[in-house]
């Protein structure tokens, strides 16, 4: 592993400080790529205006007509927590807005698929809908999108997915990454695309005479449902999306949140009055997504929805219990995937460029989990299959891949459809991560198209890992109230959080709960307790390493620690 300290910028740091900005927090941001204050402005007046987002006016127009009209509304979802969430926000928005009848549907994830086919278009239509709204999915759904307007719904897509060289037919798109869209944010997320067709929806009512600003319903009530789908959805968080989590930290801290929500923070032992990030990432978001796999995403719909607080508590502790059910599912899968993995390459060498799995007895819903857990520990870009458990589709195999920097899982998945034609049924996603199925026939028609595309992109300068950090920490910055000042910032993908590195002498060192490194350290000549959870090898008297901040409570004394991310040896 390479650990490389980032590129901080002098000037930035210094305008940053000038500003009033707290002398580590200015170096953090300027190594982010932050050069003055009103990028760190989170004032919901800071979000780009909606006007800019292409199709957002038609759409809102559309809406607007439907609620006057009194027509039945249907939001078809999709069953990741981007979805779950999204769902939720339009169908606790709409209704805000004055739309009396507004339904859902949720894919299955085994039965359906992933986005809008024939057979949900005509569900949605034997519910009596006469306007169908995907959220987060849709931009590739050309045969769903087509039997829905036969049938004669009309169809408002909203995605962030990246679009093929098609569209699909639908009455109106909002999707920042379509063409002409100049939209800044093309990192959004499903949920945010969808908040933001509610601003202008809310706008154009406006127009209408039918509230002015003064009686106009609130919608900043949603904003903690977009900072979880955004965060869970790992999209980069650029300016606006920071913005958007930051407001919806704001209010989940404040209390301000729906009932779902407050019970998810009980269910998984966090508190919500120092709710992070980090909390909607590694917490909420993946017993939310746990729904998705392994059950109904409807589970987490319905919690996201509920304004009944004991209702929400037997959903959250429902989805609690599913979600202890995929680690043990995902434990034994990459068990079984890294034996697999094993026999792909002799000990010593160099793992294949690209890494494909597939077993008989693995899950589809945990591939995904699993493909990630691969390329973190070979950085690989690596792809798990599992065969489909649809009536009628057992021939085929449904994967799910993760990336490494350098190299777009989806561009790669194009060409590969490209070079092997109809080796690819389907296939969609980003560059970090993607999905598809092919027919169980050609599973080595796929690992060798993928290792072509991989040895052809990636070199060996890719092909190593990499960890970027802060550098030094300075020793007036180890200290408990500076912990809990960075755990209070909005951090994620694109905006990582604070990893520092430096050389430390390692005083002892010792295996807890047989899987973890627990670590006394010298930092600058003072003692330090550090862990490094999921390492067992021991580390030299001295060794560079890089770590994050933590604090660790001890008789009810708050202390430093370090969480060690990195070694180099």
């Amino acid at each position: 592993m390479n650990i490389l300290p980032r590129d901080i910028p002098p000037r930035a740091v210094w305008t940053l400080e000038q500003a009033g900005i707290h002398p580590l927090l200015a170096r953090l941001y300027a190594a982010r790529g932050v050069t003055g204050t009103d990028e760190l402005d989170d004032a919901l007046a800071r979000l780009l205006p909606p006007s800019t987002l292409l199709g957002i006016d038609r759409a809102a127009t559309l809406l607007a007509d439907a609620i006057a009209q009194d027509k039945k509304l249907c939001i078809v979802a999709d069953y990741d927590c981007d979805g779950a969430t999204a769902c939720a926000v339009a169908l606790r928005g709409l209704k805000t807005l004055g739309a009396q009848h507004v339904n859902y549907l949720v894919p299955d994830r085994v039965v359906d698929g992933y986005g809008l086919t024939a057979p949900i278009a005509q569900r949605v239509k034997d519910q009596g809908a006469d306007v169908l709204i995907t959220v987060d999915n849709g931009i590739a759904s050309m045969d769903g999108v087509a039997h829905a307007k036969r049938l004669g719904l009309q169809v408002l897509v909203t995605d962030h997915h990246l679009p093929a060289s098609e569209l699909p037919n639908a009455d109106v798109i909002v999707n920042p990454n379509q063409p002409g869209c100049t939209f800044q944010s093309k990192s959004i997320a499903g949920v945010g695309v969808m908040f933001y067709v509610l601003l202008a929806l809310r706008s154009e009512l406006r127009t209408r005479g039918v509230f002015d600003a003064a009686t106009q319903p609130k919608l900043d009530t949603l904003l903690p449902l977009v900072a979880l789908g955004t965060v869970a959805d790992v999209v980069r968080l650029d300016a606006n999306n920071r913005r958007l989590v930051a407001q919806g930290l704001k209010r989940v801290r404040a209390g301000a949140m729906p009932a779902g929500l407050a019970s998810l923070f009980v269910a998984s032992g966090r508190v919500a009055a120092v709710a992070t990030t980090f909390d909607f990432g590694f917490a909420l978001g993946p017993r939310i997504n746990a729904a998705g796999r392994l059950s109904d995403m409807t589970l987490g719909i319905e919690c996201l929805t509920t304004d009944d607080p004991a209702r929400a508590d037997a959903l959250a502790k429902t989805l609690d219990a599913i979600n202890r059910e995929r680690r043990v599912i995902e434990g034994d899968m990459r068990e079984q995937a890294m034996n697999i993995v094993e026999g792909l390459f002799d000990e010593g060498d160099e793992p294949p460029p690209a890494i494909c799995v597939f077993d008989p007895d693995f899950h589809e819903g945990v591939v995904g989990i699993v493909a990630s857990r691969i390329k973190d520990k070979l950085h690989r870009p690596s792809f798990v299959f599992a065969a489909s458990a649809a009536p009628g589709k057992e021939h085929e195999l449904k994967g799910s891949g993760r990336s490494i920097p350098g190299f777009h899982l989806r561009d790669a998945l194009d060409l590969v459809a490209k070079r092997y034609p109809g080796v690819l049924l389907r296939f969609g996603g980003h560059a970090m991560a993607a999905g598809c199925t092919i027919a169980e026939e050609h599973f080595d028609d796929f690992e060798q198209g993928l290792n072509e595309v991989a040895q052809e992109w990636l070199d060996v300068a890719t092909l190593t890992r990499r960890l970027e950090t802060d550098g030094p920490l300075a020793p007036e910055y180890r200290r408990v109230d500076l912990v809990d000042t960075l755990h209070k910032e909005v951090w994620g993908q694109g905006f990582a959080a604070p990893t520092f590195s430096e050389e430390v002498e390692v005083v002892s060192q010792r295996l807890v709960g047989e899987k973890h490194l627990a670590l006394k350290l010298k930092h600058q000549g003072q003692p330090v307790d550090g862990i490094w959870f999921g390492h067992t090898d021991p580390l030299p008297a001295k060794v560079t390493l890089a770590f994050r901040l933590d604090a660790d409570e001890w008789n009810g004394v708050r202390r430093v620690r370090f969480l060690v991310e990195g070694a180099e040896v």
